[in-house]
């Protein structure tokens, strides 16, 4: 009898049916909550409408966040009708308006998303297009992105190109300093070796001479005892006689009995001067290495210096290098501008260093700002944050925006730059005359580096070194 009633039975939704579905997916409510005007939707569905706006999908009136409550007893209520009902409709389609359940047949441009007929009032203000004309607008926009992106991949890929040779650069750098530092540790290793021999040769010098001395005084000592051990067997021997006679000879045993000698002891300078072998004993090892160690108040930095330059291994001379160096095109190197920076850079105080420049034709040398172009040609003035002098065509230049040529007595074979920060000044002299060629003032607000230039020749540009001194 179920049965048969279950066959005649209406498709139109059964009462209960209609009241717990959700206004808007059409289907049995899901986890249902309560808006303030007392409308029901499942959480889903309500929370799919707010990103529209939020108001209650059906009567439209405007609601606070977190006043929507769950409705549990209504929960429950379509949990137990799903289980005792197998006529419950499926789900919205996914093709559907979440907010109306019906077909998205239209694209709105500004929303950039699809939309139904009855979702028009909502974009009434919007560009709308049909499917087939909003998907190949997107499709287009999205094309043009990926071309974008190919073009990206194959940037990248050169520049993963470029990390790997910069990668392979540190590594070699890496061992060039290895081999740098090893050797130069051997050398003082060396030399070290050769001070500590001459200590200790000095040392067994003065131990043998100390000990000859005291062993000969042992010998007079011993040949004192002997003398005296027999003088007073003979006084003895003598006191032992009959009184006559040892009376007979008393006057010259008298003037046999006398000892002039002075007593042995050690002399003021016997033992060992321990103060000049162990006295300050590694202060006056690096005191006396000083001939073999060479100060530079600059040296140069590898890092910023033109493809076209050569450095030597202890960075302190650079020229012109035959062939373009394999180098990795890092942010701080010249290129391609063939210049070079100090490895240090200066905020304050005083400074001074020079530059050998012997007979090279064109050069420059002075200070730069941190900031100063790397990767294009510039003209080197102080306006462009450069304060140098140099040689061009056998004249000497401040290179200043109107070039200021200086008068030179005498072809300097040696430039002296003298940078004093604080007073905002950079000197240039002529490191062996001593005479002052130009100042150059500014108010310096950016960390400064010594920069070079030796222009594409053979022959080297040298940093001298500097005076060692020792204040105790």
């Amino acid at each position: 009898m179920a049965d048969g009633m279950s066959e005649e039975m209406p498709e139109d939704p059964l009462p209960l049916q209609q009241d717990l579905t959700c206004p808007v997916c059409r289907a049995i409510f899901r986890d249902p909550v309560l808006l303030p005007c007392t409308h029901t939707f499942c959480r889903e569905c309500l929370q799919s409408s707010l990103r529209f706006s939020r108001r209650c999908p059906l009567c439209r009136e405007e609601f606070e966040e977190g006043h929507d409550i769950s409705n549990r007893a209504l929960s429950s209520a379509c949990e137990t009708f799903l289980k005792h009902s197998s006529r419950v409709p499926s789900r919205r389609p996914e093709d559907s308006c979440e907010l109306h359940c019906k077909p998205l047949e239209l694209y709105c441009e500004k929303d950039e998303t699809p939309v139904c007929v009855d979702c028009v009032t909502q974009h009434n203000t919007h560009k709308l297009w049909s499917l087939k004309e909003g998907a190949p607008m997107c499709k287009n926009e999205l094309s043009f992105k990926v071309k974008i992106f190919e073009k990206k991949v194959e940037s990248y890929k050169k520049i993963t190109h470029k990390l790997n040779d910069a990668m392979e650069y540190v590594k070699y750098q890496a061992g060039e300093a290895e081999k740098r530092i090893k050797a130069e540790f051997e050398r003082l290793y060396k030399v070290l070796i050769t001070e500590e021999a001459l200590r200790l040769k000095a040392l067994a010098n003065e131990e043998e001479q100390k000990v000859a001395e005291i062993q000969k005084l042992i010998e007079n000592t011993n040949k004192d005892i002997e003398a005296l051990s027999k003088l007073v067997d003979t006084l003895k021997k003598e006191i032992g006689n009959e009184d006559l006679p040892f009376l007979r000879n008393f006057q010259h045993l008298k003037r046999k009995a006398q000892w002039t000698d002075e007593e042995p002891c050690l002399s003021d300078d016997s033992l060992l001067d321990m103060g000049k072998h162990v006295g300050a004993l590694s202060f006056q090892i690096w005191k006396n290495m000083q001939s073999h160690v060479e100060y530079y108040p600059v040296v140069l930095n590898p890092n910023t210096a033109s493809p076209w330059l050569c450095l030597n291994g202890d960075l302190t001379s650079v020229k012109e290098n035959p062939e373009r160096l394999t180098t990795p095109d890092n942010p701080e190197r010249f290129d391609p501008c063939v210049f070079v920076l100090g490895a240090e850079g200066y905020t304050s105080g005083r400074h001074r260093w020079d530059v050998i420049v012997n007979d090279i034709p064109k050069w420059i040398v002075g200070v730069c700002k941190e900031s100063v172009a790397r990767k294009k040609k510039f003209t080197l003035s102080t306006n462009r944050g450069v304060w140098c002098m140099g040689l061009s065509k056998g004249v000497y230049s401040a290179l200043t925006p109107e070039r200021t040529e200086l008068q030179v007595q005498q072809r300097p074979e040696r430039i002296r730059i003298k940078l004093n920060i604080d007073k905002g000044e950079v000197s240039f002299y002529n490191g062996g005359t001593g005479q002052h060629l130009v100042t150059l003032t500014h108010q310096f607000r950016e960390k400064l580096f010594p920069i070079f230039g030796p222009g594409l020749h053979t022959k080297p540009m040298i940093l001298a070194p500097g005076k060692i001194s020792i204040h105790t």
